[in-house]
């Protein structure tokens, strides 16, 4: 699948496409609003960042109790009521007279509910798609996130303007509403992809298998930090120009869309892996930030490091390439945790950090740590062997049937536990099958 046309000619990929805009552009105007009103009334560019980007510090929470649900929960039912919860919460946080303490504490509670939403969603999408039509699927989400980001924060900025943050919260609300409507109305009723209850249990093993795996930890690793670590660049854009922030997230959004326009539709299946100097250009260029520019240079310095943001695209690629089939929604919610779990830990350094020196400082600082990240990370992921407990091609073990698939198939045993060198069945947790 290499053309747009084939990609929306899919079944139900028109519905979760429209589903996903709506919620960024729900969380994109919401979150300019939120982070204006917070430090409007506080001053403080700690807690602005945090009221933006803190729902991300709560996916860990989520990750741990509720990430089981990607793969166990009917993916209409899980999106519809998912947007319902998100639309009912940021109207509450739009109450005239809401203290910032108690916004605080329905952002977090979102922020639990939202670890979930990343592995239905592209759980869902790895479903609607063949798999070589993933990536291409998955770049146009992500396209999607970037235009709704251009627009939403040039929307948002003149909501806020217009309206006040508290107007512009209640239009986040509604468009969040108008993503439930859609995904109930859209999608077809689905199974969940596995079976058993959700538990704490079933989603810290599944959690265990996918990083015992050294690939998939790199790969894990390289989606998370450098990422989030930038993010908390982003977070001080309210703090570094407080009437033209949106002006700055709209460059950030512009430039990630390009970045994954070209990933996604013109880079080669054998250029894939040119992630680490994608890395890299998300980094380097906030290093000007130093000099402290003015708001032009500030602009194109912002919308060159963001076309790095592609990076996540061909890393996400790898990552299902190292993943069982039946755990990809997991692998993907799991991803999508920790990433945004990482954005808000690299928002609340970026704001401790500005606390102490400056915005322009502190973005530097954050951009220096990235660059050593990725630096670190290279030798790892260089590294395209699988785990030398996985059998080979022709393998029969650890089959759930016990029948041979033969050398020529996609799906074998794959071992977990790098201690164990039997297939994960004679370790006590099931057969995974996977491809590689």
């Amino acid at each position: 699948m290499r053309t747009y046309r084939e990609l929306f000619g899919a079944a139900e990929f028109g519905p979760l496409f429209l589903t996903s805009t709506l919620k960024v552009a729900a969380s994109t105007v919401s979150g300019l609003a939120l982070g204006t009103l917070v430090y409007g009334a506080t001053g403080s560019p700690l807690l602005a960042a945090l009221s933006m980007f803190g729902p991300s510090l709560a996916q860990v929470v989520g990750a741990t109790l509720l990430l089981s649900a990607a793969d166990r929960l009917a993916p209409r039912a899980a999106l519809s009521g998912l947007g319902l919860v998100f639309g009912v919460g940021t109207g509450v946080q739009a109450v005239p007279g809401m203290p910032v303490w108690g916004m605080f504490a329905i952002v977090l509670a979102l922020g639990v509910a939202a670890s979930v939403r990343g592995g239905v969603t592209y759980g869902l999408l790895n479903e609607v798609l063949a798999r070589d039509g993933f990536l291409l699927g998955r770049s146009v989400m992500n396209m999607s996130v970037g235009l709704m980001q251009v627009c939403g924060y040039a929307v948002g900025g003149v909501l806020v303007g217009a309206l006040s943050a508290r107007g512009a919260l209640v239009v986040g609300a509604v468009l969040y509403l108008g993503s439930a409507g859609v995904a109930r109305w859209g999608l077809s009723a689905r199974a969940a992809r596995a079976t058993g209850r959700v538990s704490l249990r079933e989603s810290w093993r599944g959690s265990v298998a996918l990083l015992s795996s050294r690939p998939r930890r790199y790969v894990y690793l390289a989606l998370w930090v450098p990422n989030g670590l930038i993010v908390g660049c982003e977070a001080l854009f309210v703090p570094y120009a407080p009437e033209r922030a949106g002006v700055l997230f709209a460059c950030a959004a512009a430039g990630m869309l390009v970045g994954d326009t070209v990933a996604g539709r013109f880079v080669p299946r054998g250029w894939r892996r040119v992630d680490a100097p994608l890395r890299l250009l998300l980094a380097t260029p906030y290093l000007v930030f130093v000099l402290e520019p003015g708001l032009p240079v500030a602009m194109g310095v912002v919308a060159l490091a963001s076309v790095g943001f592609a990076a996540t695209l061909l890393l996400q690629d790898r990552l299902m390439a190292l993943t069982p089939e039946e755990l990809s929604g997991h692998a993907l919610g799991l991803h999508s945790a920790g990433m945004l779990t990482m954005q808000g830990v690299g928002a609340a350094l970026a704001g401790a950090v500005a606390q102490v020196t400056s915005p322009a400082t502190a973005m530097a600082v954050m951009a220096g740590v990235s660059v050593v990240v990725t630096l670190g990370l290279s030798r790892g992921l260089r590294d395209p062997k699988p785990p030398r407990s996985d059998p080979g091609p022709g393998s029969c073990s650890g089959s759930s049937s016990g029948s041979c698939s033969g050398a020529g198939s996609r799906a074998r045993a794959v071992p977990v536990f790098s201690w164990c060198r039997r297939p994960v069945r004679g370790c006590g947790r099931g057969p995974l099958r996977g491809r590689r």
